[in-house]
């Protein structure tokens, strides 16, 4: 029997939280707790990054260093070691992550962590047919002040199939929530479009969903075959600025983006 996805929610001083997919996904069913609103943030920074399981020295410098001016924080490749939990909950109201790859100590696997709680939690999760090992997609929600409902949707793609189906697969159990949703939607994380089959079927996916890519002037994101694996996508809202950090930090290079809703 196939086990079922989950999300692991950190606060600091609480209890971990078990977050499994809610049953009703209604945009209207959104509890709104007290003080749950994104503050009111001229522009709202974006920071997207496959973090590579913390396998290098200098990755708590770059989240300390661009990390700290982020109202979202996209990871992937995130491993709960004591020092990434800690600078989440230090930094950041509410930290969500669905774990993937379970190593003996300390899962992998995407992490949002966010300004504020989430309003709407949906854990997701894809093994890959050919190594048995599984990627993660994380969809949270948030209220903003307007009174609207940004949906974040943070994923890991499959990366090691024959074929494109899984990987049509998962990108369309993202967009069965993101089609309900009536707010803003801002969508980022590793894709691996490594083949243009890849990059047709996300291609089509983003058109479907009627989503926008940002651009990078200078990009200097990670590309495999030629081709870039780490986007942000967007709707309902304005970009302001983009750019790719260039670091040693990952395998991978962070996103930067700073976004508007007028």
């Amino acid at each position: 029997m196939r086990k079922k996805a989950y999300a692991v929610r950190y606060v600091a001083g609480q209890p971990n939280e078990i977050i499994f997919a809610p049953e009703n996904s209604d945009p209207l069913t959104y509890c709104l707790p007290e003080g749950a609103r994104l503050p009111v943030y001229k522009t709202l920074k974006v920071l997207v990054w496959n973090i590579f399981k913390q396998q290098r020295a200098d990755w708590q410098s770059v989240l300390l260093g661009v990390g700290k001016e982020s109202h979202l924080i996209l990871l992937q490749e995130a491993q709960t070691t004591p020092e990434l939990i800690a600078y989440a909950t230090k930094h950041h109201i509410s930290v969500e992550q669905v774990p993937a790859l379970q190593f003996p100590q300390h899962p992998s696997g995407v992490m949002t962590l966010s300004g504020t709680s989430a309003v709407f939690c949906c854990p997701l999760h894809e093994r890959e047919p050919l190594l048995r090992m599984a990627k993660s997609a994380l969809i949270t929600v948030y209220p903003l002040p307007d009174g609207r409902m940004l949906m974040v949707v943070n994923i890991h793609a499959v990366n090691f199939s024959l074929g494109i189906d899984i990987y049509r697969k998962q990108l369309a159990a993202v967009g069965e929530q993101m089609r309900i949703h009536q707010g803003p939607v801002m969508m980022g994380g590793d894709f691996n479009s490594w083949s243009r089959q890849r990059m047709n079927v996300l291609y089509t996916f983003i058109r479907d969903q009627s989503l926008k890519e940002v651009r990078f002037p200078q990009d200097h994101r990670r590309t495999a075959f030629g081709r870039p694996l780490d986007f942000i996508f967007y709707r309902g809202m304005s970009i302001e600025n983009a750019r790719v950090l260039k670091t040693e930090a990952s395998d991978h290079n962070p996103l930067l983006a700073e976004f508007s809703f007028t």
